[in-house]
């Protein structure tokens, strides 16, 4: 089961972290996906992350502010949110998936975890 944590009310220009960890399973064989979903939108994919930490996607709206991580020794997986604007604001998940695509991300999600609601006010 995974599980997203770590979000909160906030500022324009705050920073946060969210967190995401697993049980029952290791993260170590998975790519590792954030996504979000705005009041009335779809999700979309944030960013992700390939299993070895090799390499990284992120949505062109989050490039720049936010940095994914992981940490194979912890399970968790991390997505650090600099300069955050009120348009970040949604439910944020992660997922796990076979591959991270660097131009395109996650193609075919495994599993979710439960969301974290961020909130930014301007």
């Amino acid at each position: 089961q995974l599980q997203a944590y770590g979000g909160g009310l906030v500022q324009s220009g705050d920073s946060l972290r969210l967190s995401c960890t697993a049980s029952g399973f290791t993260l170590d064989y998975y790519a590792i996906g954030w996504f979000r979903q705005a009041p009335g939108k779809e999700r979309e994919e944030v960013s992700c992350i390939s299993h070895a930490a090799g390499h990284t996607y992120y949505n062109d709206s989050v490039k720049g502010r936010f940095t994914i991580s992981r940490d194979n020794a912890k399970n968790m997986a991390y997505l650090h949110m600099d300069n955050l604007k009120p348009e970040d604001t949604g439910v944020y998940y992660c997922a796990t998936s076979d591959v991270c695509y660097i131009f395109s991300g996650i193609r075919d999600v495994e599993s979710w975890g439960q969301g974290t609601l961020v909130t930014v006010s301007s």
